[in-house]
């Protein structure tokens, strides 16, 4: 526990010393997108272990960057067609974008199941499971994506909106009710009202066709972009959320149970499922934004925090030590990951460096200071699941999601200096009188 109160008070440091930008001039927005989907096909990874093999795809995988710029200040949101995507790759991204600082770059992974290897798993013969030039080429077109984006910057105004995502979208497979049904989302527009782009931020894993299929796809999320686009006629991309422990689509067949007792059915791992979900996400998303009023001069704020943590778990240590990435690993046996707080007019942006279970998320979410509360998970890092300590390794069915994390107290540092950001950045503004 001493160790502990030292760290977070080096981190307290390290926050004060880390600027607040703001701006106040014009509002532009750019977006832009680079297709990743390997050719030829790559194996597709569902996590720790061997990728299976693939044989067709389904959709497209992409790299997605839309640019919020304010003044002087920009912020660039990145979306890959991925598991995870780690900092050791996201650094070679931002090394691409030289007019952005780093800090300002999110980079955050769909998590689709059906998607090849971007960590370089361990594959327990002395190499590891990925294809290091796939890696290179997805740092490559993301990169691309963003000085597009950079380059086709142009004046907008925004609507965000928060809302219950109604239907048959997302459960908790280890506690059916236990997750967050709100969907938030951004929509830029231009001068005359035309949507320009619709970020949509909701807890989901997209792993409908799972990696056991053998389809190379963004799953759900693929159907959900190509919807907003073609209603909208603008750009659309998604961000995950608080995921963890396990939020994931709801593709139970109702009518076929795998276990009554345990409350357990059998998946529809289809194409046309993928489908469903994603367009019923995209009906909801437009539903959600329909009626928000229109910020014709969103303020834009960014600060960043860089979070130690100690990396305790056997499985973690051995994937970022045996990894050809060259993960930065302290002496300490601890990793370093990137927090960001973005005000982005009356909605707040949370970075999570994993997949924080959904506790964290509502507790978080209700901490945070906008009218509109975001969780962006998956971003800037991937590091496992993210418990609290009174949930880790507590029951039999946290197993799996405790080993996978990289420790006991990932939960309650995360919290606490997610909080040191909340506390010191300014409120966002307020359309609502509140």
């Amino acid at each position: 526990m001493r160790r502990f109160r030292l760290s977070a008070a080096a981190l307290v440091l390290v926050c004060l010393a880390v600027p607040m930008s703001t701006a106040c001039a014009e509002f532009q927005v750019g977006t832009a997108m680079r297709i990743i989907t390997p050719d030829p096909l790559l194996p597709v990874s569902g996590g720790v272990g061997i990728p299976n093999p693939s044989k067709e795809k389904k959709g497209e995988l992409t790299a997605r960057a839309i640019v919020f710029r304010q003044g002087d200040v920009s912020v660039a949101v990145v979306q890959l067609d991925s598991l995870g995507f780690p900092s050791a790759l996201g650094n070679r991204v931002c090394a691409q974008v030289p007019r952005l600082p780093k800090a300002n770059i999110l980079i955050g992974s769909t998590h689709t199941h059906s998607a090849p290897d971007c960590y370089a798993f361990p594959d327990g013969k002395g190499g590891h499971t990925g294809d290091l030039k796939y890696m290179d080429f997805v740092c490559n077109k993301a990169a691309e994506a963003v000085n597009d984006a950079l380059d086709h910057l142009q004046p907008a105004n925004l609507r965000v909106a928060t809302g219950e995502a109604k239907g048959k979208i997302a459960y908790n497979y280890y506690a059916p009710d236990l997750y967050d049904r709100r969907m938030s989302v951004i929509q830029a527009v231009d001068p005359s009202g035309k949507a320009l782009a619709t970020l949509v931020n909701y807890a989901i894993h997209p792993e409908v066709l799972g990696s056991g299929v053998g389809i190379v796809s963004p799953d759900a999320i693929g159907p959900l972009c190509d919807k907003l686009q073609e209603q909208t006629g603008g750009f659309a991309m998604f961000m995950n959320g608080a995921q963890g422990g396990m939020i994931t689509a709801d593709n139970r067949d109702l009518a076929n149970p795998r276990d009554v007792s345990r409350g357990v059915w059998n998946d529809s791992r289809t194409w046309d499922e993928c489908l469903r979900i994603g367009h019923l996400m995209a009906d909801e998303a437009l539903r959600i934004v329909k009626e928000a009023p229109v910020q014709k001069d969103p303020k834009l704020v960014c600060e960043a925090l860089d979070v130690k943590f100690p990396v305790e778990s056997p499985m973690m240590q051995a994937i970022i030590t045996g990894s050809p990435l060259k993960y930065p690993f302290n002496p300490d046996k601890s990793v370093n990951a990137r927090l960001n707080l973005v005000n982005l007019g009356n909605a707040q942006i949370l970075t999570i460096p994993g997949e924080a279970l959904p506790n964290i998320g509502f507790y978080l979410k209700r901490k945070m200071r906008g009218e509109h509360n975001l969780l962006f998970g998956l971003t800037n890092d991937a590091f496992g699941y993210i418990l609290t300590k009174v949930d880790f390794m507590s029951f039999p069915r946290y197993d799996y999601v405790s080993r996978t994390s990289l420790g006991e107290m990932t939960g309650e540092i995360l919290i606490e200096n997610a909080l040191l950001m909340i506390d010191r950045a300014p409120v966002p503004q307020q359309l609502s009188g509140k």
